[in-house]
């Protein structure tokens, strides 16, 4: 046989990688860059809306309006990342390159969007939509390839929600130190001296800047261990060449990412009304801002909790059966809080704890599916577009952020909440409180309990794949 229809075969094999069991040092080593992620995610859906309003000095409505805004231009960023990391050719693989080249860059928009001028009303808007702008594109640039890199890790399904789940506990973990040490952080980088002002007094626009450059510079390195320990084992060589027209063909004619896409929509547009509201809850109607970090990280470490024994659940009843469990545990979670009283912690954390930990498989399942999702349609269309379909996924996924991001601002608008004069605290009406409590509760229930009831037209079940895997280890001759 010529070494030329050796080539020829390798060219044309649909996936060439090895299905072999990860090791523990490679899984951890992916798992940290969403550590990184999760530095700005987290910091996005918990501190976003009230830096802008309370921090940054912009009104509920204008943040809102900023931050759905922005996400035209993720509408054609993200795609075209995607396509052009799939078309990435180096040494290192066509995903893993960005984790360098990209880091700096993420690191320093990071900190610039948490950075607050001193310019005119109108200045700091026009500031605030580039900075956010640019932040977006470089997040984009990184996590749309990171994302990717799952797909192509290994080439067995259940290995591949091994690393998810591996991924999520040290992205939950990163959330847990934002959600911990994030007020924390800001009073003691925003902490007058005695010689400055009011002695004890906390300047949080310092604080906040400060505190973001922590986590930026933290995530840069974070991701620079991550491209050092992993490597990409279905090469993109073998793939048939294609245009960007057969891909978007692809992409659109793939139903069950459709599915995803609903689902991972729905999810975070509830996250984010729900994560939007929690500080205004527990500072408004619990009466008592600090008690909000210690809930975010009770239900953090539930999570985590929950994620752990991820492969082992789907193993025994299949993912999307666990992942609809998963979202309806979260919707029940969240929408009992609309009937407890504000003064009954204990049951307020017991609640969110069990809501959490069997919502903890959740986004483990959503990212091994969408890598589910990559083989699927090249088993169907005999071509992969790994960075594509996880940069589609992503654009959901920010896109649900920032609908979440915005309708809680809007709604904090609509209830009349009234942001600090100068520092100074106004009161809330009643309208205002009981809209906080929607928000905190009913309403991001109805989107959790939507996005299960996406799942039931999600149509790659465990048979289906295992004749994929099957299909795809074969040489097409």
């Amino acid at each position: 046989m010529s070494t030329d229809s050796i080539e020829t075969k390798a060219r044309r094999s649909p996936c060439v990688g090895s299905d072999e069991t990860l090791s523990v040092f490679e899984k951890a080593g992916y798992g940290l860059g969403d550590m990184a992620s999760n530095f700005y995610w987290k910091t996005f859906e918990v501190f976003l809306i009230y830096f802008y309003t309370d921090v940054f000095g912009l009104s509920a409505a204008v943040a809102g309006t900023m931050l759905l805004v922005t996400r035209v231009w993720d509408a054609v960023n993200d795609p075209i990342i995607g396509w052009i990391a799939d078309r990435t050719r180096t040494r290192w693989g066509r995903f893993r390159p960005y984790l360098i080249w990209m880091s700096i860059p993420f690191a320093i928009s990071g900190m610039f969007a948490f950075y607050t001028p001193d310019l005119s009303p109108n200045g700091k808007i026009v500031y605030a939509y580039v900075s956010f702008l640019l932040l977006m594109t470089c997040y984009a640039a990184i996590n749309i390839p990171y994302g990717a890199l799952m797909g192509v890790i290994s080439a067995n399904s259940l290995e591949r929600t091994s690393v998810s789940t591996y991924r999520f506990v040290f992205a939950f973990t990163g959330g847990v130190i934002v959600q911990y040490f994030t007020l924390d952080l800001v009073a003691w980088y925003g902490r007058t001296s005695a010689g400055e002002g009011i002695a004890g007094t906390v300047d949080e626009q310092v604080g906040f800047f400060w505190t973001m450059t922590t986590y930026a510079v933290a995530a840069m390195f974070l991701f620079w261990i991550c491209f050092a320990t992993t490597r990409e084992r279905i090469t993109g060589d073998v793939i048939a060449p294609s245009t960007i027209r057969q891909d978007v063909g692809d992409l659109l004619g793939n139903g069950p990412w459709f599915v995803l896409m609903a689902f991972g929509f729905l999810q975070l547009l509830g996250a984010f009304i729900r994560g939007g509201a929690i500080l205004y809850y527990f500072k408004y109607l619990c009466g008592d801002a600090t008690i909000a970090s210690t809930y975010l990280v009770a239900g953090s470490l539930a999570s985590i909790a929950g994620m752990l024994l991820t492969k082992k659940a789907a193993k025994l009843i299949g993912k999307k059966r666990l992942m609809m469990i998963s979202s309806l545990a979260m919707a029940a979670s969240s929408a009992s809080l609309f009937w407890i009283d504000v003064d009954q912690l204990k049951w307020i954390f017991a609640i969110h704890i069990i809501g959490s930990f069997i919502g903890g498989p959740g986004p483990v399942l959503l990212w091994a599916m969408y890598a589910d999702v990559a083989d699927y349609s090249q088993w169907k269309n005999k071509r992969r577009a790994t960075g594509l379909i996880f940069s589609a996924a992503t654009f959901s996924q920010k896109f649900g952020c920032a609908i979440g991001a915005a309708a809680a601002g809007f709604m904090l608008d609509g209830f009349g909440y009234a942001p600090p004069i100068a520092g100074v605290e106004q009161a809330q009406t009643p309208e205002t409180l009981r809209g906080v409590r929607l928000m905190i509760s009913l309403l991001p229930a109805a989107f959790y309990a939507a996005s299960a009831l996406c799942l039931l037209a999600y149509r790659i079940d465990e048979k289906t794949l295992k004749q994929i895997e099957s299909d795809l280890r074969q040489p097409v001759i």
